[in-house]
């Protein structure tokens, strides 16, 4: 059994993990453990003695040594004399804002829960079971259900919560965080992934410090700047040994979690909804569910932390034809045209994509309504003929022609101002009465909690699909939001629009998603703005980033891959000089850093000179075979980008009959040795060839002694090694 309870201990066992909790004689639920297993009680870790002004529960009488202000809580809340970092906190109907959560029952059923209306991990009844502790504060009759689903062969155990009003009167939410998680002392490291447009995902290490450090996002979405994923890690854990705990938040909103490391030197991590743009009224009777936190502990490094991320994410998050199937090689008319296009444009580009063995042509922004920049047309979904003078039907069918699939990007969240739709409804945007709103890419934000809106999409979307041969969406989101304000909803209720947005986003996906499963949904938001695991339930890739170029690139696919798995990772080969940096890259880099991903092009292949056009044919044949090792091998980082002049990295297949070695140099220099460069996740017994030569090596003497790496001339020259066992 995966999830027992003895003795008052909750045990909660993975294949090579163990979470414990355990209720004392007050009803307080303590967490004891999480890391390898022990087999033991860890409750004889925790010995407190009477800490100054840290106050004492009424019932505990004259113990003065039995303080919430240093107890290791399992879910802690406001107002009950601690004063640390909280999870939860409610104000009642009488203004007082006290939660005092108390162990009533606990249940143990197999498989995985579901979350009304919001994504989550999801598991056969064999392959899960599901604990869930209910706590009550007396007073309000509020109860707090704790739900932990226990995956116990892919090392994860996931966390959600449920807020149920079982008093008289109602209850005003004001912070339902998803996960509470203690740790015995804060001598530890804690990793995220920062960044910006253009430059997502960039990892960040340090030491925790006295005091809250914290990651959060208040701009509607996950964010570029902030992604809703972090690492705890030991102070001297790498990349193939030591204790790592990762924390990934299942949502796709403005998201909060802090870290505290407390007066006793012990650290608190919370992670869920950003309480600064969140409340929400709790009728008697009604209930409240948070998003899901995918949480998974490694005692062998971060290398392993991230494949068992990257196993729940791919067999247990993504859905649909393409969960795990080969996705189209494809080629996006973006970077290519913009906006001045026409159809004979599209077709001349397609005509070229097809003799080069490319599935897929991507018609990008500019196909609507009045759209020839970014200042008007969003919002009117219909087909502007003046650019495809046969209809959105004659293109396809033309495209078909070729042999290639056909797909189409939508930005069905956005209106703009010059729009007939906004023009009908201007009440259906975000807009605050009597103020000027903030634009941004000269576009307002639909009010996606409403369903006329949600239905209006719908229809438009659905009618495009079910009228055309189209096997591919991109779905795009190019602003943060603010201007914060529903039309449909009353004065009292506003602070639930942010949360009720990203409710209604997901129905309407799971709705599209759900009749059209042919279709693969590729999220994005200006590229990485919302690479979230939430995103990942309805859309198997997300566009990585909108910054193109390679060398760049192998920075923000690198803290991209601390949790992400490559097949969710949207990536292309585009022109030089690069859009976004101007940097001159060879094609042969370009190809190599973008095969680390879900492969394709986003330039004119008509401008390509013939010696290119024989490369991109190259390449795309190569990616096509190598294809199945790159999604379904595991990978290995093999360097650190930030610190080694290079980045690297490998595919190892199940069997380790075969690998996949590809990288990056950043800068030539003279009179230097050949690097060496250690690779990981061979048979160390077995024998190797390398890129077909006659010479065999040991797994081992490859792993513990590397391999020469190719003298380079130039700077960002790539290189690539095929390993395959004897």
């Amino acid at each position: 059994m995966a999830i027992q309870f003895e003795g008052h201990i909750f045990h909660l066992t993975t294949a090579h993990t163990l979470y414990q909790m355990g209720v004392d004689a007050f009803g307080i639920l303590h967490h004891l453990w999480y890391g390898e297993k022990t087999d033991c009680s860890m409750c004889y870790l925790y010995d407190y003695p009477d800490v100054g002004f840290s106050g004492n529960p009424y019932d505990a009488g004259k113990l003065r040594t039995y303080s919430m202000d240093t107890l290791p809580l399992e879910y802690a809340a406001v107002g009950n004399g601690d004063y640390r970092v909280a999870a939860a906190a409610a104000v009642h109907a009488d203004g007082s804002c006290a939660l005092d959560l108390r162990y009533e029952s606990y249940k143990i059923y197999d498989g995985k829960y579901a979350i009304p209306g919001l994504p989550a991990v999801y598991a056969e009844d064999a392959q899960a079971q599901t604990l869930e502790i209910c706590l009550r504060d007396e007073y309000s009759g509020l109860r707090v259900i704790l739900r932990y689903g226990v995956l116990e062969a892919v090392d994860v155990i996931t966390r959600s919560v449920v807020f149920e009003n079982g008093g008289s009167e109602a209850v005003t939410l004001k912070r339902a965080h998803s996960v509470c998680l203690a740790l015995h002392d804060g001598a530890w490291d804690w990793m995220h992934f920062h960044g910006r447009h253009t430059m997502e995902r960039q990892m960040e290490r340090r030491a925790l410090f006295h005091g809250i450090q914290q990651i959060e996002s208040t701009r509607g979405t996950s964010s570029h700047q902030q992604n809703p994923a972090l690492i705890l890690c030991e102070q001297d854990c790498t990349e193939t040994s030591g204790l790592c705990i990762g924390a990934a938040l299942m949502y796709s909103g403005s998201f909060q979690a802090q870290i505290e490391v407390d007066q006793l030197g012990q650290a608190r991590m919370v992670m869920g909804i950003h309480p600064e743009q969140f409340s929400w009224n709790l009728e008697v009777g009604e209930r409240f569910y948070t998003p899901e936190v995918i949480l998974s502990c490694s005692t062998q490094g971060l290398g392993r932390l991230s494949q068992q991320f990257h196993s729940v994410i791919r067999n247990h998050v993504c859905r649909g034809d393409y969960k795990l199937s080969a996705r189209p090689i494809l080629i996006n008319n973006w970077e290519a045209t913009y906006f001045d296009f026409n159809e004979e444009k599209i077709l001349s580009i397609a005509k070229q994509a097809s003799e080069l063995d490319i599935d897929l042509m991507v018609l990008d922004d500019g196909w609507f309504g009045k759209r020839d920049d970014d200042c008007s047309g969003l919002g009117d979904w219909t087909v502007n003929e003046q650019k495809l003078k046969g209809g959105l039907g004659a293109l396809v069918e033309k495209i078909n022609a070729l042999g290639m699939r056909f797909g189409l990007w939508f930005e069905p969240e956005m209106v703009s101002e010059d729009s007939d739709l906004y023009r009908a409804h201007p009440d259906w945007a975000l807009r605050i009465p009597g103020r000027d709103p903030v634009r941004s890419r000269y576009q307002l934000v639909l009010d996606l909690s409403r369903e006329e809106v949600r239905e209006y999409l719908y229809e438009s979307m659905s009618k495009l699909l079910r009228e055309n041969h189209i096997e591919y969406v991109k779905w795009d989101m190019n602003r943060s939001i603010c201007d914060w304000y529903s039309a449909a909803l009353a004065p009292e209720r506003q602070a639930e629009l942010p949360h009720r947005y990203v409710l209604g986003l997901y129905e309407l996906l799971e709705r599209l998603t759900g009749e059209f499963p042919h279709v693969l949904f590729e999220g994005c938001s200006g590229g990485g703005g919302r690479f979230d695991a939430g995103m990942l339930y309805y859309c198997p890739q997300i566009w990585c980033s909108d910054d193109t170029d390679a060398h760049e690139r192998t920075f923000i696919q690198y803290g991209t891959s601390f949790f992400y798995p490559v097949s969710t990772v949207g990536s292309h080969v585009s022109a030089v000089p690069n859009h976004q940096t101007g940097r001159m890259t060879a094609i042969g880099t370009r190809g190599t850093v973008a095969m680390a991903g879900s492969f394709g092009y986003e330039l004119d292949l008509n401008l390509l000179s013939e010696e290119e056009k024989q490369t991109v044919a190259e390449q795309v044949k190569k990616y096509r075979e190598l294809q199945p090792l790159i999604y379904d091998g595991a990978y290995f980082r093999l360097s650190d980008p930030y610190t080694d002049g290079m980045a690297a990295w490998a595919f190892v297949a199940e069997d380790q009959s075969r690998a996949l070695v590809q990288g990056v140099i950043y800068r030539a220099a003279s009179n230097t040795l050949r690097r060496r460069l250690r690779l990981r996740g061979l048979d160390a017994k077995a024998h190797y060839h390398i890129n077909g030569g006659e010479q065999t090596y040991t797994g081992s003497a490859l792993m513990a002694g590397g391999v020469l790496l190719p003298k380079i001339a130039g700077d960002d020259v790539a290189f690539e090694l095929y390993i395959e066992r004897v």
